[in-house]
């Protein structure tokens, strides 16, 4: 069993910065790739970067050059480094494996940009 916590959101202005941290439990969560994915009201959820178990990184072309998504196998955490943000990033945000698995979902982060 594995389940996801998600912590960090919060109310930024365009431009600023966030980071999302993501704790795991379980005791197989260093042999999953991990992902982490947005929702925004009215809009289906999307992937938007993904860290492979050894640590290899793709982003969606959306924010491509502004997040970065990183991992400590060591500590169960996954976290995504925001920066230079836009509104159309705001969106309830969660961590999952990837591909994601069902039970998993946690609660998620509410990430508002806004001036």
């Amino acid at each position: 069993q594995v389940q996801f916590v998600e912590s960090g959101g919060g109310l930024v202005q365009p431009g600023g910065s966030l980071r999302l941290s993501c704790a795991a439990s379980g005791s197989i969560f260093r042999i999953y790739a991990m992902g982490w994915y947005r929702q925004a009201p009215g809009k289906q959820r999307e992937l938007v970067a993904v860290i492979t178990s050894g640590g290899m990184t793709n982003y969606a072309d959306s924010v491509k050059g502004r997040f970065t998504i990183s991992r400590d196998n060591a500590k169960n955490t996954v976290d995504l480094q925001m920066n230079s943000l836009k509104p159309e990033d705001t969106a309830s945000y969660y961590c999952n494996a990837r591909p994601a698995a069902l039970d998993a979902w946690g609660q998620g982060t509410l990430v508002t940009v806004s001036s």
